[in-house]
């Protein structure tokens, strides 16, 4: 399984999602593993092999999405393996409450395919966002952060909200995981829930600034 996940990851990957899910070197990939096994968040509502979802997918999120967004969240963390492993699912847990569409597909009150359809939320670059986020979060606030995530329910995350979106987690109204709209989003976020922004983070929405004031 080793070789397939190294031939698929320097060869010819049939997806990001399949080699991470037999990478067993790969410590965020044995991690994101773990988170999902153990988080009811993510339970049962995790592609595991593909990295795109059909829209009558039952399933919220890809393996691949959730890597990524956990290596933004533990990024240059020094704790314990088991100590970060405990963070991941505490944060992604805490995140989960907060966001109530997921909730209720995981209840069965709505469909995987309508979440995704209508939100933002379940993306990879929101995710990704997120884990950005919430690195800074645990580090500025490392006994209060869970309460800070409140104020991710005064976010509108409805895709038709264009206003707030479009530029940031959406280009042309589809979704958009680049590395800028990802650092746009996760503004977005950062400042419900009133972190301050970074000078590379200020450039950029400056940039954007600028750039509307143009047009």
């Amino acid at each position: 399984q080793q070789m397939f996940a190294d031939l698929n990851r320097y060869a010819i990957r049939p997806s990001k999602s399949l080699s991470i899910l037999y990478d067993h070197r790969d410590y965020t990939a044995q991690l994101t593993k773990a988170l999902i096994a153990k988080s009811p968040a993510f339970r049962d509502l995790v592609e595991l092999e593909k990295t795109s979802l059909a829209p009558r997918s039952r399933r919220l999120f890809t393996l691949s999405a959730l890597y990524h967004a956990t290596a933004e969240l533990l990024a240059d963390m020094e704790d314990e393996p088991q100590q970060l492993a405990e963070l991941a699912v505490s944060y992604w847990e805490a995140v989960a409450a907060r966001l109530p569409e997921w909730q209720r597909v995981r209840l069965g009150e709505l469909s995987a395919g309508e979440v995704r359809m209508d939100y933002i939320h379940t993306h990879g670059v929101v995710l990704q966002a997120l884990g950005r986020v919430g690195n800074v979060l645990i580090r500025r606030y490392p006994q209060q952060w869970p309460k800070k995530l409140a104020a991710l329910e005064r976010i509108d995350w409805r895709r038709a909200n264009s206003a707030q979106w479009e530029g940031r987690a959406l280009s042309g109204g589809r979704i958009s995981k680049a590395g800028q709209n990802v650092l746009l989003t996760a503004n977005v976020i950062k400042a419900r829930l009133r972190l301050p922004l970074t000078p590379e983070e200020q450039a950029v929405e400056e940039a954007v600034s600028r750039g509307t004031d143009d047009e």
